[in-house]
């Protein structure tokens, strides 16, 4: 049976000389977590399509559906596919998606699931890619498997997936709010015009190797390994809420800095609001980091912020109010990321207020700002607002407190109709006038929590936007968060396809 389980690497030579001798190639690929009877047809129907049957399945690394996910790992899936009389060959792939598993096969059959042949059916719109591909190589595609099971709803109903309190949750959820209201409610995100007011911040990851401490002073050594920035801050919100709807715009003011312009020239269409000021600053915050071990939150050494702590000068302030009018009359959706660096004066801040159809504030506690950008010190009114533990900490001044009363009484000062406490590894509260809701944390291995609040309210925000339940907004915010973690600082945006397929994997049951 082993001889059936073939390296990434090397398959690509045994796949060329079948072909050589004449063999007809059938390729099926998915994760196949768990091996059914379904399956066992899928793969007895392919076979009979051609002469040598290959598996390729997505490598844990890339399988997204959710925490848990796979259940199995990569050898023990291979595994049980090896197992079977009718698979000839079985590779595991280290990519997301399914074309280079096809550029490695080569197949003149690529089998899919009867199901796929809907369209409505592909929530990660993979599947037209995959026949591209196949064509371009010269293969054709066919839609087998007379028998449909579900691999994800027999690992939910009868396998420990998630912890305990996170499955409870999704089976209460899925009650209300199944896999096909989860997909249509995304969906109509599209619809929504939202303006997004606050500071761009660039996060510049420097990787460096640390050598010990210098012989003389006793400071630190470390040599430089490579960079990268992200774009981050209201940017980051601005790139997780494309993936959801093409209407979006970004209000805020940068400096001048010559380099600037090639790293917005991806977000030209969305900055009608933005001003460069002669001479502003534009802000950075360099995090020296160590080499990100696998499997461990990404180490941090030292920070180092580029910024001026000074608000908007009249003139400017006055131009950006000026265009903050236009733009508030366009928006359906106003989301202010208030991360206490001077933009959101009170004349911005109270125009907002007034003018906004919808208003969501996430009014950050940080380094720079801390005990002076407090939520109800600063706003009026917010219909929704999402906050963390160290912000509702200073925004009741005392340090032992119900944080769901506290949160209440947030809810109620600023006349909002959801509100939200992330409590980073332990849970998330969601509270409207009527419901309050509690849901863990979807993924523990966390790479970095940087921007992971960021992901968060800008999914709940569409949510409340839209009107959908406590616990439904609450679950899309938490899916976002969860992918924010996996990552460093905002290296990708929260991609809509894997959050789909996160969000129905959950709650198939």
């Amino acid at each position: 049976m082993s001889h059936k389980i073939l390296n990434y690497h090397r398959a690509s030579a045994v796949f060329a000389a079948l072909r050589k001798k004449g063999k007809t190639i059938v390729q099926c690929h998915g994760t196949f977590d768990l091996v059914h009877p379904g399956h066992v047809i899928h793969f007895e129907e392919a076979k009979k399509l051609g002469d040598v049957l290959v598996v390729t399945l997505t490598d844990a690394a890339h399988v997204n559906k959710g925490p848990g996910r796979p259940f199995f790992n990569d050898a023990l899936r291979s595994k049980a596919l090896a197992a079977l009389e009718s698979i000839d060959y079985v590779v595991t792939v280290p990519h997301p998606t399914a074309v280079e598993a096809i550029e490695l096969v080569r197949p003149h059959v690529y089998c899919k699931g009867l199901e796929y042949q809907d369209s409505a059916n592909d929530v990660t719109g993979n599947i037209q890619q995959d026949v591209a591909t196949v064509k371009r190589l010269g293969g054709r595609v066919r839609y087998v498997g007379s028998e449909v099971f579900s691999s994800t709803r027999l690992l939910n109903n009868y396998f420990e997936t998630q912890e305990p309190k996170v499955k409870d949750f999704c089976r209460q959820l899925a009650e209300r709010f199944d896999p096909r209201a989860f997909r249509a409610s995304v969906d109509a995100f599209a619809r929504k015009k939202v303006l997004v007011i606050g500071e761009i911040i660039f996060d510049r990851y420097s990787t460096v190797d640390v050598q010990g401490l210098t012989s003389k002073n006793r400071i630190l050594s470390a040599r430089h390994l490579g960079e990268e920035t992200h774009g981050g801050g209201a940017l980051a919100v601005v790139r997780h809420l494309r993936e959801f709807t093409p209407h979006v715009r970004l209000a805020t003011v940068t400096g001048n800095e010559p380099w600037l312009g090639k790293l917005l020239q991806p977000y030209r269409k969305c900055l009608s609001g933005l001003i460069r000021q002669k001479d502003g600053v534009t802000i950075v915050k360099q995090r020296f980091v160590e080499p990100k071990a696998e499997g461990k939150e990404l180490s941090k050494l030292f920070s180092l912020n580029f910024i001026r702590n000074e608000p908007l000068d009249a003139k400017t302030e006055k131009k950006f109010l000026s265009r903050l009018r236009k733009l508030l009359r366009w928006a359906d959706v106003v989301l202010v990321m208030d991360f206490g660096h001077g933009l959101m004066t009170d004349p911005v801040r109270r125009l907002v207020e007034k003018q906004a159809k919808f208003l969501a504030v996430n009014c950050q506690t940080n380094s720079n700002n801390h005990g002076f950008n407090i939520i109800n010190r600063r706003y009026r009114r917010a219909d929704s607002f999402s906050l963390d533990q160290m912000e509702i900490t200073l925004a009741v001044g005392r340090r032992q407190f119900d944080f769901a009363e506290a949160l209440g009484y947030l809810r109620r000062t600023l006349k909002s109709r959801y509100a939200w406490l992330t409590r980073g590894a332990r849970e998330t509260i969601g509270l409207t006038p009527r419901e309050t809701c509690y849901c863990a944390p979807l993924e523990h291995n966390v790479v970095d929590t940087v921007g992971a609040g960021d992901a968060f309210c800008a999914l709940a925000t569409l949510a409340a936007a839209d009107g959908l339940p406590i616990e439904a907004a609450t679950f899309l915010g938490q899916l976002a968060g969860a992918q924010a973690v996996r990552v460093p600082g905002n290296a990708e945006p929260v991609k809509k396809s894997d959050l789909l397929k996160s969000g129905i994997s959950l709650l198939t049951f």
